[in-house]
């Protein structure tokens, strides 16, 4: 346990990730797929307020009405995982902001589960390392161990193994997220893993350099193909994306979002404003311009 004071309350504001490079390698003996992916955090966020429970009890709200509170809820996995690793019964309350599209490939979930395992860590006064919390967040869910790394990062395994990768130049993206969403498990269900798998070596060295048109011919996702097929809005985004004159474009994780790697901050505005009127029969549930790097804040 640490001997500093812990606050009372907490808020913490968590980001979300898009992947610049997936490859799916194959499926491994405990059913998920093994993976190499280049994870990058941008500044569209989700925030998380914590309060101590005196009564023992772990409790979740949203203000969001259609994502679920319960015990399958990555913040309350997240939490319960902490509490078995450290032995501790204490409680909190914990209210959960959400502005990061669900079904979207963005990582919300995975954001908000390393938010919890940080705010909690703060709140109980735990004193574990951020190796600690990446290690229990790596049983919650594979992407949890990123935000540990972020803002970029090479993640391996399922990926929960990172490596934190420098960034050259701060990126400008914009995001655009149909409205259909899509399950992670279906898209998996329908990947054709290659013989011949990219490497990621090229976009790699494109980010620490900051190339952004070298990063943007680079991109790739190999969920991207099943994934348009579930959901055609996802091609005619991305067409539209490129048709702006962007360095790239590529949906993120298993979608349905896409971003657009823009060359500066205004090139961002610019085609965030005018995406809609491009495609104006593909209904859009979030569009706009975003930053990295970003990473896990907040303030007592």
């Amino acid at each position: 346990m640490s001997s500093e004071r812990a606050p009372a309350e907490l808020l913490l504001h968590t980001p979300a990730k898009v992947n610049l490079f997936l490859e799916v390698l194959g499926k491994r003996p405990d059913g998920y797929h093994e993976l190499q992916s280049l994870m990058l955090a941008v500044d569209l966020e989700d925030s998380l307020e914590f309060s101590r429970d005196d009564t023992g009890e772990l409790s979740l709200t949203c203000d969001v009405p259609a994502l679920s509170c319960g015990p399958e809820n990555l913040v309350l996995r997240a939490a319960e995982a902490l509490r078995r690793h450290t032995g501790v019964t204490h409680g909190a309350r914990v209210h959960l902001c959400k502005r990061i599209p669900m079904q979207a490939g963005l990582g919300g979930g995975s954001s908000d589960a390393a938010a919890t395992l940080i705010g909690l860590n703060r709140l109980w006064n735990l004193g574990l390392s951020s190796a600690d919390l990446a290690a229990i967040g790596a049983t919650v869910g594979s992407d949890v161990s990123f935000f540990f790394a972020a803002p970029a990062a090479w993640c391996t395994g399922r990926g929960e193994k990172t490596e934190a990768t420098t960034m050259g130049r701060p990126l400008n993206l914009v995001l655009a997220c149909p409205v259909q969403g899509l399950s992670t498990a279906e898209i998996f269900r329908h990947v054709r893993v290659s013989a011949t798998p990219e490497s990621g070596v090229e976009i790699r060295q494109a980010l620490t350099a900051g190339d952004l048109d070298e990063l943007g011919r680079r991109l790739f996702n190999r969920l991207q193909e099943p994934a348009e097929k579930l959901c055609p809005a996802i091609a005619q985004v991305r067409h539209a994306l490129a048709g702006l004159g962007v360095a790239g474009c590529l949906m993120t994780g298993s979608g349905s979002s896409v971003f657009a790697v823009c060359r500066d901050r205004s090139e961002a505005m610019r085609v965030a404003s005018s995406l809609g009127a491009v495609i104006p029969t593909v209904p859009l549930r979030y569009c706009a311009a975003a930053v990295s790097p970003a990473v896990i804040r907040g303030a007592d």
